[in-house]
């Protein structure tokens, strides 16, 4: 992010006069739907006109508007732009101007309602003459693509040929030479929708989310009847080109094997995994799960299918072996809170980057990096995902897992390093402990996993801590070892338990345990009291020789307010929780109408939780305590649903954060909206509370509790190094005491004491907090008249130097 040079223009104004056309094309993906509303409302928002694209005929339309609105009683906007490029080829009634209220009620389903599919007439000339006759006559000269790599390069090459285009059109009389005056240049802006992940520049597409979502909940379902049976359960998902989803949702699980096309086995692989499943039985395993992508191939280039698999462990071992392949499962479902964020916040950057660009500004994709939106060339990140395919067909396998990019490339490294069975035969005669401390959460199970893995392989000793700063006073340690955490990665709460107690009066007891048990190193996982009694621990150094040891803490907590890192452990999971909720609470005013939800969140004085689950779930308004709020401000948005209800959105969502307010209680603003909206609507009230906290893990908890348990023991590893002296582990330095967080793109290492400056002690809360920034485009995606702040806005990033390495 920039700061702007140039004064900042109203961003209310930035499209008057401009039209914008969107459209999906290719395969679909959820939260796509939330890229469509966010486009097409925060283009109406800067005041640019706004079409949807859709391509099915008349009676095909009526008969599935009728058919939609028996089963989901949508209205007949929704159904707007179907069938992507087709409809700017067919132009008339195919391209429709886009209004608030048809984005309504998008934002839960799955898939497209603007509908997706491939076009041959695009692909000719003459079909890209038509598409942009129909554009140049609806002045229409910036376009938002939603689609796959093969649907990005398509609008470039149109972009390309547009000054063409029209002086073609202009001599075939087709259009006028004034027409063509007034749209000489076309702006293309995409957004990657794709279940596979598969396009590089990006951490993530719309809809990769939620197919893991879909391939866990399988993997959980499969792995209780697998237990009960003792078998062995393939699974193949999707990914013909990409392994992605099969390398995270093997990570998620804690699965035996994977099969990705990006790095095909080993020659002899089969007995290695036969051996690796024996060893599994033989430690007491009950379950052995096997992950194939469809596009997984051996080190020839040959097919390795899940028949094949099956065969081999039926054949050899003897196993009962069950083959599942998922198929298009995964493409469906309601949109994880993950891709619906990602969705709108992607659809807010593309129309600033359609807005702002110039004709000299190269058709650029927005994409996610870390916790950031960023713009980057269409076609250098067209150019890598090819090179990813040449690579691979060349049999450069790990040029093509770097070419992917570094989070697939640390989610490889990670798995390759937890898959490893056999422990070092030479120990380190290093002590290492694992504890959870505060309130529990999902995921938590999942580092503590990771954690104890990763140190057998290092020839560490693992130890639990039972019970937080309470277990460690007391004595309740244990050693654990690689079969104790088995399946724990889908296991919500804290087995090892967890307490709130504080280490600071306890501190004589623990120091003594910590020399009784000699211990070396410390992980602490959980939320702010992990951070606080770390705090202590090192404050308590100069007292007690014993806490000179190196200690690590890893976030974890539904509030996501420990500092030091932009998300922790659990809040991925309570966000969905909330986000599936909200989804149920609208869904039961469909039928009533004229009805406004005020729902209670968790949080603490965190408003994380509220601000993200307010834009996941389209709500009204989330008051938060970052964010003072006032009475006028209560009857601001008590004005906003009267006028709301006046038209054909009849339903209204407030989230409020718990501790927002001492005065304006939850009870407070029910009972105003109920006394203000009195014969225009009628409230209803709903505490969530501790269902937050609980239910299994999500694939994103599993997946980043996974990696923080892993580099936390490589991290202590290196500074147990580092701090041995004549003998003896002897750690004072601030650096040895550390949070692992993650900050905008990569998981580092701050030392406890450097983070005091940014915290709210009082509160419990960092002093600055990143998600804050997203919370107008809440405000402007629910119609508040509010002035977004275009000076910091993200600058064209590069993803290729001249030598096709990455730069980022």
């Amino acid at each position: 992010m920039s700061k702007d040079l140039h004064p900042t223009m109203d961003p209310t104004k930035m499209g008057i006069g401009r039209s914008i056309a969107v459209l999906t094309s290719g395969g679909d993906a959820q939260g796509m739907n939330a890229a469509v509303r966010a486009t097409v409302r925060v283009g109406l928002y800067t005041g640019a006109k706004v079409y949807f694209v859709h391509e099915v005929r008349t009676n095909a339309l009526k008969h599935v508007r009728q058919t939609l609105r028996c089963v989901l009683s949508m209205r007949d906007n929704h159904l707007s732009a179907m069938q992507g490029y087709q409809g700017l080829v067919d132009g008339g009634d195919h391209i429709r101007p886009a209004t608030w209220e048809s984005v309504s009620m998008m934002l839960q389903l799955g898939g497209t309602v603007i509908g997706s599919a491939r076009c041959k007439d695009f692909r000719s000339r003459e079909g890209r003459m038509k598409a942009a006759c129909n554009l140049v006559k609806l002045g229409i000269t910036n376009l938002c693509v939603i689609g796959g790599d093969g649907s990005l390069t398509g609008a470039n090459q149109f972009r390309t040929e547009w000054s063409g285009l029209l002086a073609d059109l202009v001599r075939a009389g087709k259009i006028t030479a004034e027409e063509a005056k007034k749209s000489s240049h076309l702006n293309i802006v995409g957004m990657v929708g794709s279940i596979d992940n598969d396009f590089c520049g990006t951490d993530m597409t719309i809809g990769t989310d939620s197919a893991l979502h879909r391939i866990i909940e399988v993997v959980d379902a499969i792995t209780t009847t697998a237990q009960s049976h003792q078998r062995t359960f393939i699974l193949e998902v999707m990914g013909r080109h990409c392994g992605y989803l099969a390398l995270v949702s093997a990570l998620a699980c804690g699965a035996d094997w994977v099969f990705i096309p990006e790095m095909p086995p080993d020659d002899g692989w089969e007995n290695h995994l036969c051996r690796r499943l024996t060893d599994q039985r033989s430690r007491g395993s009950r379950l052995n799960v096997i992950i194939v992508a469809e596009g997984a191939i051996s080190s020839d280039g040959k097919p390795i299918t899940s028949d094949q698999i099956k065969k081999l462990v039926t054949d050899r071992l003897g196993f009962d072996t069950r083959t599942t392949i998922l198929g298009h499962v995964q493409r469906g479902g309601t949109p994880s809170a993950f891709d619906r964020i990602l969705g709108s916040r992607m659809g807010v950057e593309a129309v600033m980057a359609l807005l702002e660009a110039t004709p000299d500004t190269p058709a650029c994709v927005v994409s996610l990096s870390g916790n950031q939106a960023v713009r980057l060339p269409l076609m250098e990140c067209v150019q890598v995902t090819k090179d990813v395919t040449a690579a691979m067909a060349s049999g450069k396998f790990d040029e093509a897992i770097k070419l992917r990019g570094k989070s697939f490339e640390n989610n490889w490294n990670t798995y390759k390093l937890l898959a490893h069975i056999n422990p070092p035969d030479v120990k380190s005669n290093i002590n290492v402990a694992v504890m959870n401390i505060g309130a529990p959460c999902a995921g938590m199970n999942a580092a503590v996993r990771a954690a104890v893995k990763m140190g057998i392989i290092q020839g560490h000793s693992m130890f639990a801590v039972h019970d937080g700063f309470d277990g460690l006073a007391h004595g309740q340690i244990e050693p654990i070892n690689w079969t104790t955490v088995s399946g724990w990665t889908g296991k919500g709460g804290s087995v090892l338990g967890t307490k709130r107690t504080l280490p600071g009066k306890l501190l004589e007891e623990i120091s003594e345990n910590i020399a009784k048990f000699n211990l070396h190193a410390l992980i602490i996982i959980g939320g702010f009291e992990a951070y606080v009694g770390g705090l202590e621990m090192v404050q308590a150094r100069e007292k007690y020789e014993e806490m000179c040891i190196p200690m690590v803490v890893i976030p974890a907590t539904v509030s996501n307010n420990v500092p030091g890192s932009d998300f922790s452990i659990g809040a991925d999971t309570a966000l969905n929780t909330i986000t599936s909720t909200c989804d149920r609470i609208k869904q039961s005013a469909a039928g009533t109408k004229r009805r406004v939800f005020i729902v209670e969140t968790m949080g603490g004085y965190c408003g994380y939780l509220a601000t993200m689950a307010g834009l996941a779930a389209g709500a009204d308004a989330a008051y938060i305590y970052e964010e003072k709020f006032n009475i006028r401000d209560l009857e601001t948005n008590v004005e906003h649903l009267v006028e709301k209800m006046k038209t054909t959105v009849k339903r209204g969502l407030i989230l409020r954060n718990e501790n927002c307010n001492a005065n304006y209680t939850t009870d407070f603003i029910f009972n105003l909206y109920s006394e203000e909206g009195r014969g225009v609507f009628d409230c209803r009230k709903n505490i969530l509370g501790h269902m937050q906290q609980g239910g299994t893990p999500t694939p994103f908890d599993r997946n980043f509790a996974t990696k923080m348990g892993a580099k936390s023991i490589l991290w202590l590893t290196e500074k147990l190094k580092e701090c041995y002296r004549h003998g003896r582990i002897f750690a004072n330095t601030p650096d040895s005491a550390c949070v692992l967080g993650m900050r905008k793109r990569a998981l580092t290492f701050q030392p406890l004491d450097d983070l005091k400056a940014d915290t709210d002690f009082e509160h419990r809360i960092p002093k600055t907090q990143w998600w804050l920034k997203i919370r107008p485009i809440m405000k402007i995606l629910a119609k508040y008249d509010i002035k977004l702040d275009t000076s910091e806005h993200a600058d064209m990033e590069h993803v290729l130097n001249k030598r096709g390495n990455h730069l980022k």
